[in-house]
């Protein structure tokens, strides 16, 4: 017989675990729990169809309609199940299943497989209780040191090292799939914004499950492409310490020239266009004008100036200042020694 767990359990148990979602496509694609594999009890029309049967009819004629579904599924399940098991065979025995309200959809699942012969537990309250669990994370307070610095200054890199240094480290721009600027999507898919917080809640429990050291993060916006970063954690962000590197503007465009310029230009006109109020109709022509010569390194000097201007923006509103940004002065980047040196300024700042 399958067993019930609650979503403290749940959470701490995910490590190497097979996890089912039984919900709808359509629900899945627009969230999930990190991992989860989908297996649908209903497509998204007979989801639809039942839901409204409930509603309208009654529960017994819902559920009569729900295994005119089901009947001819099964065996296919059953097979999804045995198929991901086969591509998994490290994972732990049980399987964890659920739907959105851990109700009739992942009780029905979890009894054929559970007949059938797996291990099987399922979600008490399923995803809505996970949810609740992810929100409740973000209400948590947490230590963080924030890397800032203007574009081109190698954060992701610096924030790389730090983690392969054994200092615990959150990737928001990785979890969200953008670097942040109109430029920064290119080639990536992002996920909604209640993905993002899904992957962000697990990172910030499998860090405090491991380590009480201080979180170290990039200094962002509330906005990362189209995602949004919490607002709770936001403002943690805000009010922590921020080292800023300083890294002169030459060497900054160099990276930058060598990080994007592999974009097609087509590509940057049209992410160009996109702030054509912000950065004015002179600069704008001037930008498409040397991106079409194709002159990379020109127009990204202008581009970078105006993101120079953003960013200096966003740090004059940070609270408190000015004891909470320490200015990080770097010649240049070499990521290996300004790692070195970003973690001493740390170091020596909170001694």
């Amino acid at each position: 017989m399958a067993r019930r767990i609650k979503v403290e359990e749940f959470v701490g148990l995910l490590n190497n675990r097979i996890i089912i979602d039984v919900r709808s496509p359509g629900e899945f694609r627009h969230a999930h729990i990190p991992g989860a594999h989908n297996i649908p009890l209903f497509d998204d029309e007979e989801r639809k169809l039942v839901g409204t049967t409930y509603k309208q009819v009654g529960r017994q004629d819902a559920i009569k309609e729900g295994l005119d579904f089901f009947g001819p599924k099964m065996r296919k399940m059953v097979e999804a199940v045995e198929q991901i098991k086969a591509t998994n065979p490290t994972a732990e025995e049980e399987i964890f299943i659920h739907c959105w309200r851990g109700g009739m959809r992942s009780g029905a699942v979890a009894w054929l497989l559970d007949i059938y012969g797996f291990k099987i537990a399922t979600l008490v309250g399923g995803y809505k209780a996970f949810r609740n669990w992810v929100l409740d994370t973000f209400k948590q307070a947490y230590k963080f040191r924030v890397v800032g610095g203007y574009t081109g200054s190698g954060k992701t890199v610096i924030l790389e090292q730090i983690k392969g240094k054994g200092h615990p480290v959150i990737d928001l721009e990785d979890l969200a799939q953008h670097k942040g600027s109109v430029y920064g999507g290119f080639g990536k898919v992002q996920p909604s914004s209640e993905l993002f917080e899904n992957k962000l809640a697990l990172e910030l429990f499998k860090i405090q499950s491991t380590s009480q050291s201080p979180i170290w993060i990039e200094d962002e916006s509330p906005k990362i492409g189209a995602v949004n970063v919490p607002w709770t954690i936001w403002q943690q962000m805000r009010e922590s310490p921020l080292w800023f590197l300083d890294i002169p503007f030459d060497e900054r465009l160099n990276y930058i020239c060598k990080e994007y310029g592999q974009i097609p230009v087509d590509s940057l006109i049209e992410s160009s266009l996109r702030i054509k109020k912000r950065l004015g109709g002179s600069v704008l022509n001037s930008v498409i004008e040397f991106l079409t010569q194709g002159n990379i390194k020109d127009a990204f000097a202008l581009l970078l100036k105006y993101y120079d201007k953003q960013y200096g923006k966003g740090v004059n509103l940070r609270t408190p200042i000015p004891r909470d940004v320490q200015v990080v002065a770097l010649p240049d980047l070499d990521f290996k020694r300004n790692v070195e040196i970003v973690l001493k300024a740390a170091e020596n700042t909170l001694a």
